[in-house]
């Protein structure tokens, strides 16, 4: 990104923000190599066109380049950095490698080392892939002791094509010449089951300790809330990308010419954002929904996830159904009991966290059944002795 570009989006995104605080953030790629210089120079655009906004910033990298200059930075000037990995150290070698095909998880947790020395605020972000995905309870025990109170689980769902004419690897949702999902991407059922082992853990004995970015959205929606997260929201086009040129697209996930909105060197920032095709491509998450989703009794704690995976057939042949459909559905009827509790709680002006003591009391008060005597009627109702009857059933069943 040019200088001029900077100075010119730094002035025009402040302005379009008519709230208190205004919050940047930066991603690539890696952002971080853009070099320090270029990130000074943006607080100092940044402090000329506040105007008396609180103005905040949130950096998300992957680690590998931090040092003590960078993490010196950050603290001085109170970045929230987000920390891309995924899991233990054979969890994120299997795909997070460098150019040369080298590991990348010591640098990584080297970065987090630099980050703890400095007292700078992180969080991480986590891809859940085919492989990552079996090792639920290593990865989010392994991230707790990473530092990080606040964790993010992001599914891997891409398609490819083979198209020879085209020339395309990954493709856009509605690209429909014939593509599949790749091999690393998550399985719907296996994404559903990683949620809840995690989430099974959490909600024992870590509520209000650590922080699960879709256990808390998910709680918004059971309580009727705004989730804060576009994915789980009814409509969704706050998430807007920025590319290094100012060529503005509707969302991070559609970066393809069909959501370009223009460039705001040449149309302000505001009325981009504020445009009809932005809008369209907003309201449309909910018009697209496919009947079965209607239908669907967990609907509201979803409201069929982010378009781009909706990249499958419902039951009854209706395009537009999610790819991890299956696995939200198991994820969001295992919570609902908890989900319920903690709503109440809420409501009541408790706090949530009051949850692990009520699952507490109520797996202490199940009452093992207490096995009849040799000579007692059997159970079963036969009429006969237990000892001549299912006792000796299960005896020879356990030989």
């Amino acid at each position: 990104m040019s200088e001029e570009l900077l100075e010119n989006f730094t002035r025009q995104f402040v302005e379009a923000h008519q709230v208190p605080v205004v919050t940047f953030t930066w991603q690539g790629g890696e952002p971080s190599l853009m070099g320090l210089d270029f990130y000074r120079r943006a607080l100092t655009y940044q402090k000329q066109y506040a105007g008396g906004k609180k103005i905040e910033n949130a950096f998300q990298t992957n680690g590998t380049r931090l040092n003590d200059d960078w993490c010196k930075f950050f603290h001085d000037n109170n970045f929230l950095v987000g920390i891309s990995i995924d899991g233990d150290e054979h969890v994120h070698n299997h795909y997070r490698k460098t150019f040369s095909g080298r590991p990348s998880f010591k640098r990584v947790m080297n970065g987090i080392e630099l980050l703890h020395k400095h007292s700078v605020e992180f969080n991480t972000l986590s891809v859940v892939n085919d492989y990552s995905s079996r090792f639920a309870s290593e990865t989010y025990k392994f991230l707790k002791k990473t530092g990080s109170g606040f964790l993010q689980f992001l599914p891997a769902v891409e398609r490819i094509s083979d198209d020879a004419e085209e020339k395309l690897r990954l493709v856009a949702p509605y690209y429909n010449k014939g593509a599949r999902v790749t091999e690393w991407s998550v399985k719907p059922t296996d994404f559903g089951n990683f949620l809840i082992t995690i989430f099974d853990e959490w909600v024992r004995t870590d509520v209000a300790r650590y922080y699960v970015q879709i256990f808390d959205t998910t709680l918004a929606n059971f309580a009727g809330e705004n989730p804060g997260l576009c994915v789980f929201n009814d409509t969704c086009g706050d998430a807007l990308v920025m590319e290094n040129n100012g060529d503005l697209f509707s969302c991070d996930h559609f970066v393809y010419p069909e959501s370009f909105l223009g460039n705001i060197t040449q149309k302000p920032l505001v009325d981009l954002v504020k445009s009809q095709e932005q809008f369209d491509f907003g309201i449309n998450k909910r018009n697209s929904l496919p009947r079965y989703c209607l239908r669907c009794d967990v609907r509201f704690a979803c409201h069929g996830e982010c378009p781009k995976h909706r990249i499958i057939k419902s039951p009854d042949g209706e395009p537009g159904l999610n790819y991890l459909c299956e696995g939200y559905k198991m994820f969001f009827h295992h919570v609902r009991p908890y989900m319920e509790f903690m709503v109440k709680e809420l409501r009541s002006k408790r706090p949530p966290a009051n949850v692990m003591k009520w699952i507490k009391n109520r797996e202490s008060q199940v009452v093992k059944p207490v096995e009849p005597g040799r000579n007692d009627p059997c159970p079963c109702g036969s009429g006969r002795k237990y000892k001549n009857c299912c006792s000796r059933k299960l005896f020879n069943k356990q030989l």
